[in-house]
């Protein structure tokens, strides 16, 4: 089913960097209410930084793309999404946001690792089962989570997510691969996350480690493992995004049985930023 949002422009919150906190078990909750944590727990041998808000039953784990952290890439999600239906977690994969060490590197199993490492940091942190939203990145790690632990994952939100690396895509990527091109308001807060050396360093690494993906037979990152996605799956993708051809989210609505389609005429690679209220409430009503 594909259905068509107008999206609206709406002004852009962005949260300041969230304090360090203790980390708190999940049955305490309630102590901080609608106020934002953050921590640092151990998982598969590294830190994983995540920030932490809201009281509600309905665990759900935010995903972010290349390069992003919780801080970086869900600003109005931490701040806006319901927090008392939802208990929301914001995660920095390792080497990413504050989860460094260790460096950021691209092994081949770059997103099966990072998979692993996010439904490891939810069963942590003791949440049985949880939603996952995933944009770009994030959301091809979701599908790989979704499909492999398809026990753990109750709804699953992906946007600007590929299951395949074309030769067009390659292009695309190598067009981004010198930082220092993008726009000042893109490439400045991840210039003072990172450094501009780190940051330089770690989009070059990361244009190599996807490209090789076009290397394999259609180009495959996850496209088997779609059909062993069983729980409910909604997928929204900007008409204007200029990075994931919508194709892509063609392909993932296909080979998803029983998903949702959203397309947002406006909408581009950072729709969940820019017209955040409208993207809210349609999650919302979805994970409901």
């Amino acid at each position: 089913m594909v259905r068509r949002s107008a999206g609206r422009a709406l002004r852009v919150l962005l949260l300041p960097p969230a304090r360090a906190a203790p980390l708190m078990p999940r049955g305490s909750a309630a102590c901080y209410g609608t106020s934002i944590t953050s921590a640092k727990v151990q998982v598969n041998g590294v830190n994983l930084h995540y920030q932490q808000t809201g009281e509600g039953s309905h665990a759900v784990l935010l995903l972010p793309g290349m390069l992003g952290s919780g801080q970086t890439d869900f600003g109005p999600q931490l701040k806006s999404m319901n927090k008392q239906l939802f208990t929301i977690v914001a995660w920095d994969p390792r080497g990413y946001g504050k989860s460094i060490p260790p460096s950021r590197d691209f092994p081949p199993d770059f997103f099966e690792r990072d998979a692993k490492d996010a439904v490891d940091l939810m069963q942590a942190l003791k949440f049985k089962k949880f939603s996952l939203l995933g944009w770009s990145d994030g959301g091809i790690t979701a599908l790989i989570a979704a499909a492999k632990y398809p026990t753990l994952i109750h709804k699953l939100v992906v946007w600007g997510a590929n299951a395949s690396v074309t030769q067009e895509d390659v292009r695309i990527y190598n067009g981004i691969r010198d930082v220092s091109k993008w726009s000042e308001k893109v490439r400045k807060p991840l210039e003072e996350m990172y450094g501009h050396k780190y940051f330089a360093k770690t989009c070059e690494a990361w244009v190599d480690g996807i490209s090789r993906f076009a290397e394999n037979s259609d180009g495959n990152i996850c496209q088997e493992l779609l059909p062993d996605i069983k729980c409910p799956t909604f997928i929204i993708h900007g008409e204007k995004d200029c990075l994931v051809p919508q194709a892509h989210a063609e392909y993932i609505h296909k080979h998803v049985k029983g998903s949702r389609l959203l397309l947002m005429p406006e909408g581009k690679h950072n729709l969940h930023l820019r017209f955040a209220e409208d993207f809210n409430r349609q999650v919302e009503d979805f994970l409901r």
